[in-house]
């Protein structure tokens, strides 16, 4: 990199820099400012000012008993737009966010893939979706009590409004994560899974005929290989279970309704991240536990919690247990990631868990699977990925 500078560009320089003294800051930083105590006196009419390496004059002081302001010039590189040196100094803090962001996304997806296996192996030996889904909401809620009483989390400042905005995003919450380990109970985890990669084309068809939005046909293009290789997949399932299929089909929708509520009604709160989904466990704790109640019933559980200790042993008691604390930890982590990403990020995000959780699955608990049925799955899983690179052209080209 080199300089040349004249003396009409240093005398120029200087002029606009007297003109602009009194209204700058002590330290300003140009690229071809000095300072206006700089004399040209000693410089010959002709002389040019060459450097073969950057040009940094760090300070400049006028001559004499007063000292004024000095001037900075910093080297600028021509496709930059910050000083070398500052350039320089952004890359550890990008890298290190770029760490954060990947650390967040593996144990999303670890917790997330341990949390269906032990949810699977509960469900097997103890058929009680709604039992399941509140000892989840119920154990994630003490742990966050537990984490603000011994103030290794911040508790969250909350008022009757911000509550009365949750409610709705909680009836949605309870809905879908019922449905979904009601669906879980009946089917493989692998074709629960399949049937909920479908949730953005429910997201659309809400959107359209509900709240009357449109979207570029792009999209609607999108939600063919989504819905098409559900179809597929369903189609080919060999243990298709009509509650298992709808109970996964209710849980897209119901959270379709949760991320509309929740984008509604929670804008400007100051609550977020693993907060905010503590305290929509805690609302959909206390309305999930009255129907859990009359739908299934204390003497049912008992009797059904001997029949498995009975079966499976002490360590039952066990899998009860961890299915109940990863389910709050990946839920707790997926809403701290996204404070950290975009919403097309965390998409894409959601989409590889489903991949992680689908082979998982079926590896683990054996899962006969058809070369149909994987490919179904794997188109319905393709066309959500395209959905989410699409959406966020659309958002970008509507900003």
């Amino acid at each position: 990199m080199s300089f040349s500078i004249k003396q009409s560009g240093l005398a120029s320089c200087m002029n606009a820099t007297n003109c602009g003294l009194h209204k700058r800051s002590p330290l300003t930083i140009c690229r071809s400012s000095f300072s206006p105590s700089l004399s040209l006196e000693n410089i010959p009419p002709k002389t040019n000012l060459s450097v073969s390496k950057p040009l940094h004059v760090s300070s400049i002081e006028s001559i004499g008993k007063e000292k004024r302001p000095a001037f900075h010039c910093k080297a600028y590189e021509a496709d930059k737009s910050q000083p070398i040196e500052a350039a320089a100094v952004e890359v550890k803090p990008e890298a290190a966010k770029r760490v954060k962001i990947g650390i967040y996304f593996a144990t999303w997806w670890a917790l997330n893939v341990v949390f269906n296996i032990y949810n699977k192996k509960v469900l097997n030996a103890y058929p009680y979706p709604w039992l399941t889904s509140t000892l989840s909401l119920a154990c994630g809620s003490l742990m966050m009590l537990i984490s603000w009483a011994t103030r290794i989390a911040e508790t969250p400042q909350t008022d009757f409004e911000f509550w009365k905005t949750l409610f709705p995003v909680a009836v949605a919450h309870t809905i879908g994560h019922v449905a979904a380990t009601v669906s879980m109970s009946k089917v493989a985890v692998s074709f629960t899974h399949i049937i909920k990669s479908g949730e953005p084309a429910f997201s659309v068809l809400v959107s359209r005929f509900l709240l009357g939005e449109t979207f570029p046909p792009s999209v609607y293009l999108s939600l063919v290989p989504i819905i098409g290789g559900c179809a597929l997949a369903a189609v080919t399932e060999l243990n298709f279970n009509m509650t298992g299929f709808m109970g996964a089909m209710i849980s897209n929708l119901a959270f379709v309704f949760r991320n509309i509520f929740s984008k509604k009604g929670m804008k400007g709160k100051s609550v977020s991240g693993m907060n905010y989904y503590a305290c929509l466990s805690m609302l959909s704790l206390l309305i999930l536990t009255p129907f859990a109640v009359a739908v299934e019933g204390p003497q049912m559980w008992a009797a059904g919690w001997q029949k498995a200790l009975s079966e499976i042993g002490p360590q039952f008691v066990w899998w009860v247990a961890a299915q109940s604390i990863f389910y709050h930890l990946y839920n707790q982590v997926s809403y701290m990631s996204l404070d950290e990403i975009s919403p097309l990020t965390f998409s894409v995000g959601n989409t590889m868990k489903r991949i992680s959780v689908i082979v998982s699955s079926i590896i683990i608990f054996h899962t006969p699977v058809q070369p149909v049925n994987a490919l179904g799955a794997a188109i319905a899983v393709l066309g959500t990925f395209l959905y989410s690179q699409v959406s966020d052209l659309v958002t970008i080209n509507c900003a």
